[in-house]
């Protein structure tokens, strides 16, 4: 026997080694950037690359000012970048991590998510402020999973287009969006689609009764574990608001084809209507794990050990219609859309001035929703508005909220 032939002999019996550990299937490494690791979905998705060891390598981390977590999470995964939005925390965490790149401001999140190694970023930043790195990630080819639905509220039109220009893959993190991806890979002639929402904290109350709301009642979310700003969305039914709009643009449909339904168990995370009448619906424990590990590993299903659902546990699974009356924050949502132009960056600008000021006592429960209907009718409507035009509404839109506060 040769040496050549010897070495053939070889690699064949590790390869089939390691196909028959990997059960059958080749692991992928890729390298990925986690824009917001510190937060839920950020946490979460370190969680999910635990389970998918060695199959993903953590290239960045980034937060905005939880500098100590933002540490830990360094030390533990060793990334080559790690990103602190605030300044003031720049030198504690460059202190903490000498061996490791790290990086300030603003222009560090692009710089994270356009690095030539990275493969996919995971953008978990809350609002507005993920706008840019995405746009950044999409035009140097990387690969998106989106858990910020602004994203898409604010540009929906540009950031679509960009992902068909550059040839790069969206894949949705929301529980809702990812249903419906899910849904559709094998069909997609679509009548119409039902986001469903648990309906929040205050499911079933007339107006009369959230007057008098605190900060503490509100960000008690019968079902999910979620950030501040994201759980009073969804106390006022914003959230599924902008998850109607992000929807529009990741599946290509028209308003009169995304309706919401409520559905207090949260175990059926979205439906598909086909135009035959047939229906699809993709169910899961309330559990941003799940949505996640398929953006990262899509088109493939990797084994976890993540807590299966049981029929046993939910003898009743029930709907409702959305209260917009009670909840405007959601037709708010419907009215941005219809307008269309620069109307949904408005409502997304005023909702999160008025969230944040709810957040530190400013304004009422009930005000979120009037403080968002007044910029709406107030900042001037552009029909088809430049990225430009965007940043400045946003802009115009914070300034008159917060006279408004």
């Amino acid at each position: 026997m040769t040496a050549k032939t010897e070495s053939v002999i070889i690699f064949c019996w590790f390869l089939t080694t390691f196909v028959v550990h990997f059960n059958g299937k080749l692991p992928f490494l890729k390298n990925i950037t986690i824009l917001g690791s510190t937060g839920s979905i950020g946490t979460q998705t370190l969680q999910v690359i635990d389970q998918l060891k060695p199959a993903f390598n953590v290239y960045a981390l980034t937060a905005y000012k939880n500098a100590d977590l933002l540490i830990k999470q360094a030390l533990a995964y060793q990334p080559e970048m790690v990103v602190i939005v605030d300044e003031s925390k720049y030198k504690k965490v460059k202190t903490a991590l000498p061996k490791i790149k790290v990086i300030s401001g603003k222009e560090g999140l692009i710089e994270a998510a356009i690095a030539d190694k990275v493969d996919v970023v995971l953008t978990a930043l809350v609002g507005f402020a993920g706008l840019e790195p995405t746009i950044a990630a999409i035009k140097k080819n990387k690969n998106i999973a989106l858990a910020n639905k602004e994203t898409l509220v604010v540009a929906g039109e540009i950031i679509t287009a960009l992902v068909k220009q550059n040839k790069v893959q969206l894949l949705p993190v929301d529980s809702e969006h990812s249903a419906i991806f899910q849904c559709l890979e094998a069909d997609n002639d679509i009548e119409k689609i039902y986001l469903t929402a648990s309906g929040g904290p205050f499911r079933g109350k007339q107006k009369t009764e959230l007057e008098g709301v605190t900060r503490a009642q509100a960000l008690k979310h019968p079902n999910w574990s979620m950030g501040a700003k994201i759980t009073i969305d969804s106390a006022t039914m914003m959230n599924k608001g902008l998850e109607v709009i992000e929807a529009k643009w990741l599946f290509g449909l028209k308003n009169n084809q995304v309706d919401v339904i409520v559905h207090p168990q949260s175990i059926i995370h979205s439906i598909v209507q086909f135009k035959d009448g047939s229906m699809k619906a993709q169910m899961g424990l309330p559990d941003m794990k799940l949505p996640i590990q398929y953006a990262l590993t899509h088109p493939k299903r990797i084994a976890n050990k993540f807590e299966r659902f049981s029929f046993l546990n939910y003898s009743n699974l029930t709907f409702e219609q959305p209260d917009k009356n009670t909840f405007k924050c959601l037709q708010l949502a419907y009215d941005a859309m219809n307008k269309c132009g620069n109307v949904p960056c408005i409502l997304n600008a005023a909702n999160e001035v008025a969230v944040a000021s709810f957040l530190a006592d400013k304004i009422n429960f009930l005000d979120i929703a009037d403080l968002v209907k007044k910029c709406m009718s107030k900042i001037n409507h552009i029909n088809n508005p430049s990225l430009d035009d965007l940043f400045e509404t946003d802009a115009e839109t914070r300034k008159l909220a917060a006279t408004l506060v």
